[in-house]
């Protein structure tokens, strides 16, 4: 198949730290960054040492001290942020190609989708700073209470490599729109857009040392950065493992952290729903940015009375998305972000069938589009929820059916799994609804509508699937303390000691 010409956007030939407003130029392990589309070599990121990481907090740091940000103005710092999602707007085509470039995501979700969500981040903070207020209590007689929330300090935040620029800059907008300054680590297999990013911010008027940037692998680069003494609180997406390992470095520092992890989460479509719609939003929640998204709804289960219709609509459906070159507008599901990832999806068309699966369409590579990392829209159908392909998040193109006979078998089956970040239901029945809302355990439910997300409200998992929320007040909360400040109306009557 003949890839479309791409638009001709330099790719940097290699990709350093970002420390102090600039790229450094440090020596280090090279690892090839990948386009998954054809699996060929288009940069080199060089890894960041623990003294390089050490020198990136430092900057961090430093800019904290002395307050070139936390002390400005809100109004000051409210311009440089709406000036930041200005020019993530202008070179939106530019971000979305790099963005493309390295992680396989198509073109047409990246352009209306994740590179408006990172201008988003920017202008939402913004305004978020000009509607806080300090909280102040008068009830003590002869006394004013007054709580402020100030800035914690220097932030380490480790983005995924599915959604890199989207929620990298939510955390970035978060941390830097309350005073903190920060270091950031994207995923080693998607560091282009982000890279790219670090020069905005500087044009856009934030200054050198407020946000800086290392790369390199969790192990190493990720593992520094969380340990180091001079870090005073972590945020963290990304894999379940990953997070044990963050969670006790960060607890060893006494370091507050924020998980937002993986999930199975449960797509739970009742006899009461509009079914086309249901086959819709089902479409959507799994296999959107080629199914690699922790909120996917990648445990489909079915009242059983719509079983047949459901299976064969889902199934005709999803073997009829457009697979293609990401870069090419049309294509619906790109390839996989890097080769490992595509043989671990692969692998659980096996796991299906050893469990007493049925293949519904697709599971098997797109040979037409070799070497590229492409695996076709895939969906079975399990016996019950105890099957791998139910327990696992596989985090690709792959939806597994389950039926159901009951409301409260659906819930059940739908909260016995060891995520609870996202559930989704599906019922014209506002009975139906209210009971499903009442007894899921997912940190957030969608209700006849796939993924929509409002920044004012909080988001996050519980169980395997996180602590900790991002959004709005919740972003407030955990990158801000609170400071209580007593001071008398009047002066006190203080007992004279040593007299």
């Amino acid at each position: 198949m003949t890839q479309p010409a791409p638009a001709e956007f330099p790719i940097r030939e290699q990709v350093s730290s970002f420390i102090d407003g600039r790229f450094t130029h440090a020596g280090g392990y090279e690892l090839p960054v990948i386009h998954p589309g054809d699996a060929r070599r288009i940069s080199t990121l060089v890894e960041a040492s623990a003294d390089e990481v050490d020198a990136a907090v430092r900057s961090a740091r430093a800019a904290f001290d002395d307050g070139r940000w936390r002390r400005r103005p809100v109004e000051a710092r409210q311009a440089v942020m709406r000036k930041v999602a200005d020019l993530v707007d202008r070179h939106r085509d530019e971000l979305a190609y790099l963005e493309c470039m390295n992680s396989g995501i198509p073109m047409r979700h990246l352009q209306k989708g994740q590179i408006p969500r990172a201008a988003y981040n920017f202008r939402f903070f913004a305004e978020f700073l000009g509607q806080h207020a300090e909280k102040l209590h008068g009830q003590t007689d002869g006394y004013l209470t007054l709580v402020l929330r100030e800035p914690v300090g220097v932030a380490a935040l480790i983005g995924p490599w599915n959604a890199p620029l989207a929620l990298t800059s939510m955390k970035i907008a978060g941390a830097i729109a309350f005073g903190n300054s920060c270091v950031c680590k994207p995923s080693e297999v998607t560091p282009l857009a982000v890279a790219r990013f670090m020069e905005l911010l500087i044009d856009a008027g934030v200054p050198p040392g407020v946000v800086n940037l290392v790369n390199g692998r969790g192990a190493v680069t990720g593992e520094a950065l969380v340990a180091h003494p001079q870090v005073d609180l972590v945020s963290f997406t990304g894999g379940t493992q990953t997070a044990r390992r963050i969670s006790a470095s960060a607890g060893e520092g006494l370091k507050p952290l924020s998980l937002e992890l993986g999930g199975k989460s449960a797509n739970i479509i009742f006899e009461s729903a509009d079914l086309d719609r249901a086959v819709d939003g089902a479409l959507v929640g799994i296999f959107s940015n080629n199914g690699q998204q922790c909120l996917a709804g990648s445990r489909i289960l079915v009242q059983r009375p719509v079983l047949d219709r459901f299976v064969e609509a889902f199934a005709q459906r999803a073997a009829r998305l457009r697979i293609g070159s990401p870069l090419d507008p049309a294509t619906e599901i790109g390839p996989l972000a890097f080769r490992a990832h595509r043989q671990r999806v692969a692998g659980y068309v096996d796991i299906a069938r050893a469990d007493g699966a049925r293949l519904l369409c697709g599971g098997a590579t797109v040979e037409a589009l070799e070497p590229g990392f492409y695996f076709q829209p895939t969906a079975v159908l399990a016996r019950d929820n105890t099957a791998r392909v139910c327990r696992e998040e596989i985090f690709g193109p792959f939806a597994t059916i389950v039926p159901f006979d009951t409301a409260e078998q659906a819930c059940s089956i739908a909260n016995d799994s060891e995520f609870g970040l996202v559930s989704y239901v599906w019922s014209d029945h506002q009975p139906t609804v209210m009971r499903a809302l009442t007894e899921i355990r997912a940190g957030m439910v969608w209700v006849n509508t796939p993924m929509t997300r409002d920044l004012r409200a909080p988001f996050g998992g519980i169980k395997a699937s996180g602590y900790g929320r991002e959004g709005g007040e919740s972003s407030m909360k955990f990158y801000t303390f609170e400071k209580t400040v007593m001071l008398p109306t009047v002066p006190p009557s203080i007992p004279r000691l040593g007299i």
